[in-house]
């Protein structure tokens, strides 16, 4: 039986391929205050400039394409039970292949009904104030935005708590609830950390090996010490 691979993924291996993050600009996102565009408080206030935002960020994620960061867990597939839960909203790990992909924060080519959250619908043009569902409803974007639950967060509990090996790819550890992911790993669990400023772990109980590394260099040298690790055993 494959051992069960946990990866929590965040926007360092999407930034690679192209895709812009707020933290690395002082919380503006494509020169936008975040506060304006990813809450609930800025799509009250603002409508038509949160849906022009986002229909951007859906252009600009038809012209980048996955990484070897993501083709290589998607690889990884072949030897273990690999499950990505990610909290980046592109669909990046899928067109690299992998099959077991959970969005903790939603997904940028999906919309909701703003009356019933779960109508989801697939969407890949532009959306626009008037866009409606079958009810006449305004659709608004599948993001979870701060100060909003994470619907999915139970599940990726579940997924975590039985994790054979956990990895954390490119993501800073201090977007919460998402971060608490890793207090969740059996104790004896193996756990890999890549990123280029990797910060220290607080309460952690495992056994941590860093690659401080970029997410396709790093996840390239993850693989190998992941092999060697099972062919040692």
């Amino acid at each position: 039986m494959k051992k069960k691979l946990v990866v929590l993924t965040g926007a360092g291996i999407s930034a690679e391929s192209g895709i812009k993050t707020f933290r690395d600009s002082d919380g503006l996102w494509e020169g936008h205050d975040v506060m304006e565009v990813a809450t609930p408080e800025g799509w009250q206030k603002n409508q038509e400039l949160v849906l022009d935002f986002y229909n951007k960020r859906r252009q600009q994620l038809k012209e980048v394409q996955p990484n070897l960061g993501h083709q290589i867990l998607a690889h990884l597939e072949k030897d273990f039970d690999v499950y990505i839960i990610t909290q980046n909203v592109d669909d990046l790990h899928e067109r690299a292949g992998s099959t077991n992909v959970l969005h903790l924060h939603g997904e940028l080519l999906k919309v909701r009904s703003t009356q019933n959250k779960n109508l989801i619908l697939d969407w890949t043009e532009d959306l626009f104030t008037g866009s409606f569902d079958e009810n006449g409803h305004q659709l608004r974007p599948h993001i979870v935005w701060f100060g909003e639950e994470v619907p999915a967060l139970e599940e990726a509990i579940e997924i975590t708590e039985t994790a054979d090996y956990f990895a954390v790819i490119g993501t800073s550890l201090q977007v919460y609830p998402a971060a608490g992911l890793i207090s969740y790993t059996p104790s004896t669990t193996p756990i890999f950390y890549i990123d280029p400023k990797p910060i220290a772990i607080p309460n952690i109980r495992n056994k941590v090996e860093t690659i401080a590394q970029f997410a396709s260099t790093g996840v390239a040298e993850f693989r190998e010490r992941l092999l060697e690790l099972e062919k040692s055993k």
